[in-house]
């Protein structure tokens, strides 16, 4: 008989990785596509450099990083985020552009 090192047969049925690794589904992709949503509007008013890419990447998310089956909000935060990130950028390109810099 080989020893078991502590683990019979009996004791443990299925791989320990089983269902760790499982597709997000219904109020997981619901709540990154409205925490999405959140940081997409809120990018507006403070932080949109950090904020845009944090919502597109939770509507990425909830949509399952694809274009196709998403849900409204998840689209609506990837549309959103890209926005609002192109706004920041666009923001810091003129403030630097200014001339108020030290020469």
């Amino acid at each position: 008989m080989m020893a078991g090192f502590g683990h019979s047969t009996s004791t443990r049925r299925t791989p320990r990785s089983r269902n760790r690794m499982r597709p997000r589904t219904g109020p997981d992709r619901a709540t990154l596509g409205i925490v999405g949503l959140v940081c997409a509007v809120a990018g507006f008013f403070v932080l949109g450099i950090v904020l845009g890419p944090v919502a597109i990447a939770c509507g990425w998310l909830a949509m399952g990083r694809r274009w196709n089956g998403g849900s409204v909000p998840a689209l609506v935060a990837v549309v959103l985020g890209a926005i609002d990130t192109v706004l920041a950028v666009i923001a810091l390109m003129a403030a630097a552009s200014l001339g108020n810099g030290m020469f």
